[in-house]
């Protein structure tokens, strides 16, 4: 594959087929390269990857959203891109704004952030139980780390290399994306973020719901907690 510009679109996967193709394709036609890791899927979207010569890693077994992202990190960082932007395989993510991520890294950022709050978005925000979890998130972290993060749980982001190295070594499991921004400004990275628009999901099901809100947001909470703890105890 080869793209004009040194950046890698990590497309993390699990049972996306009803528009694994689509998202793939409109990354292509943006003119970025692209690796998709399909995490153990038990649909099509890997015989859908190989059938249309998708640039694919396939995951033997299911690792979680944080083992899939991980393993792009890790391609990127094997094959030499200095900047890695991850999207969701369900098409929420518009690559119209791949190109402001990427000049926010080559600005000096090592992690950016594309937020559905920011320059208030008309785009597409989720539940309104979801945006109070976010908010609470949002707060814990400024509490923590005296940074605002508007949209802590997007996974519209990217990272140069400093974040790729750091997240090549160590990566949250699961829920990673709150966790790894306390982790990243912890270590003194530099985490800013840009405003995006983002669309509903055009297919599959979203891992988040239910009585898996709340563990999530249990979760997150304990580990954001830790992430920043660990700076008084190293």
């Amino acid at each position: 594959m080869s793209s004009t510009i040194s950046a890698l679109i990590i497309i993390p996967a699990y049972n996306e087929a009803e528009c694994i193709l689509t998202t793939a394709r409109a990354v292509e036609a943006a003119g970025y390269d692209y690796v998709i890791v399909n995490d153990g899927s038990h649909d099509e979207t890997l015989e859908i990857c190989k059938e249309n010569g998708l640039n694919v890693v396939d995951l033997p077994l299911n690792l979680g959203i944080g083992g899939a992202v991980q393993t792009g990190h890790k391609y990127a960082q094997r094959y030499g891109y200095s900047i890695d932007v991850q999207i969701d395989g369900d098409g929420q993510h518009d690559p119209k704004y791949l190109p402001s991520l990427i000049k926010a890294i080559e600005s000096g950022a090592d992690l950016v952030i594309g937020s559905r709050f920011l320059n208030h978005s008309t785009g597409f925000r989720s539940t309104f139980f979801r945006r109070i979890g976010i908010g609470w998130l949002s707060k814990w972290i400024k509490v923590l780390t005296g940074k605002i993060i508007t949209d802590p749980t997007s996974g519209f982001r990217a990272c140069g290399e400093r974040a790729i190295d750091l997240f090549c070594e160590s990566y949250p499991v699961d829920y990673p994306e709150p966790d790894s921004i306390a982790t990243a400004l912890r270590k003194g990275l530099n985490v800013q973020e840009i405003p995006v628009e983002m669309r509903e999901r055009q297919g599959g099901v979203s891992s988040i719901g239910g009585f898996s809100g709340v563990y999530y947001m249990v979760k997150v909470t304990l580990a954001i907690w830790i992430a920043c703890m660990n700076r008084y105890v190293q």
